[in-house]
Order: structure tokens, then sequence, then C-alpha cells
């Protein structure tokens, strides 16, 4: 489990990178354990400032490990509440967080890039809530994370086309903060991090608490109606389909059930 999530801690920035390079840093079980770990080794720190999240090999994330997924799909597993409740966790650090995409970032890795409070992309890194295209809903949790950062319009075109956007469209539609050549994507997240950890202690965490506050209104919104939907899509045939097809790589043949 420790070794597919690394750590490293070096003048008040840490880095946490997701090194399941040969499954495109896809979330597993185990995987979503230790990062929760991680944050909450990382979260006692006071020597702490910043934390970077980045992916080993060349994607940042692909999402929920489907092999795992369809797993649970055949038992009756739930296979999206970890996955909310760690991104969620993500969110609450009270240092400062740095998603350094250095490649794709589909499905939940665009979902936990977007819990960070920063995002740095190299310039061939994509974005995409495929959802769609395997007959899944998207958590409620994660679609107004969408809503909040990008707005409802630009919200619509990713989730009702699941087609991925590049990073320069990402940054146009206010989805990532910087750009930068892949090349150079180390140095401009280890400036930005240098930047923010220079910064005074108190007044990050006063910052950080500001930003959280002004939108926990979020949370008291009622949404169970929405949750049983997700359930039943993520229960349905369609999307069993749509995961074996993923995985196989077919053309899913979804029949509304």
């Amino acid at each position: 489990m420790a070794d597919e999530v690394l750590c490293s801690v070096e003048d008040g920035v840490a880095t946490i990178t997701l090194n399941r390079p040969e499954k495109r840093n896809a979330l597993n079980t185990p995987m979503l354990d230790a990062l929760t770990a991680r944050f909450d080794e990382l979260d006692a720190r006071s020597d702490l400032r910043v934390v970077v999240l980045r992916g080993a090999g060349t994607a940042f994330c692909s999402g929920r490990d489907l092999a795992e997924m369809r797993q649970q799909q055949a038992r009756g597993a739930d296979p999206e509440s970890d996955v909310i409740t760690v991104f969620q966790r993500v969110e609450r650090s009270p240092h400062a967080t740095i998603a350094m995409v250095n490649g794709d970032a589909f499905a939940g890795g665009c979902e936990l890039a977007l819990h960070c409070d920063l995002r740095i992309a190299a310039d061939h890194a994509r974005f995409a809530m495929p959802l769609v295209r395997i007959g899944l809903v998207v958590p409620f949790p994660l679609g107004q994370k969408l809503v909040e950062i990008i707005g409802p319009a630009h919200t619509r075109e990713i989730l009702l086309t699941g087609r991925p956007v590049d990073a320069r469209r990402a940054y146009e539609i206010g989805m990532v903060h910087r750009v930068v050549p892949a090349s150079e994507i180390e140095r401009a997240t280890a400036d930005m991090a240098r930047s923010i950890a220079e910064n005074a202690p108190l007044s990050l965490a006063g910052m950080k608490q500001v930003v959280q506050r002004a939108i926990s209104l979020r949370e008291r919104l009622d949404h169970a109606d929405l949750d049983e939907l997700a359930r039943r899509a993520r229960k349905s045939d369609d999307a069993r389909e749509g995961v074996r097809a993923m995985l196989e790589k077919r053309r899913p043949n979804f029949r509304g059930a």
C-alpha cells in the first residue's frame, strides 16, 4: 500500500505521488486508504505549509480502477462513497494544496485535482469526466465541485459530452491556474509552492478557512434524491456494460436499463 502513494518533505513542502504508473495511477481501495493516511500524517505537522499532489509516469490519474469497480459491481457494493470521502478529506487539509497535473486527469483524477486549492497543468494534459460513456451519474458532491469551479455552462458540456478538454481549454474555463510546457512543470510547481511556503503560517491557515467558510453553504443542500438516482445508475445493466466495454476496449451497447 505504502509504495502506491509516496511522500517526501523538503523545506515546508510535502510531495505526494500517486505511484501506479502502469495503471495510469488508477485509484483502487488500498491507494485511497494510503492517500487518506498520508494526509492524516501531514496535517498533524506544524512545519508544513504546502502539499503538492502529482502522478508518477505519464498520467496524473485516470480515475477509479475499473477492474476493481467491476468486482464491486458484481457483489453489489458502492464504488463511489470512499472516493467522495477521500476527495473531501484532501479539500479539508489545513495546508495549501497544489495539483501538479503532469498528464491526463480523467474522472476521479479530474475531481482529485479539482479538490486541491491550485492546479498547474502540463500543456499536453487533458481533463475529462467520461462517466456518461460508461453509464454512470456523477455523485452530487463531485458535480457540485465542477459547478463551483467552472460554472454550470462548462459543467454541462464536460458532463454531457464526456469528452476531454485540453490544458489550454481548461485554463480558459478556469479549471486550472497555469499551463506550462511539460519540461517546466516541476519547476513551475516548485516556484508556486515556495511562494506560498514563504508566507505567514497563521495567514495561510486563515485564508484557507475563509474560503472554506464561504463555500460551506453547499453542504446544506439536500441531495438524497440525486444520490438515489446515481446509485440506481451505478447498479444498472448499462453501468456494468459500460465498465465491461471500457475494459474490453470496445463501444458499449447501452439499453437504458
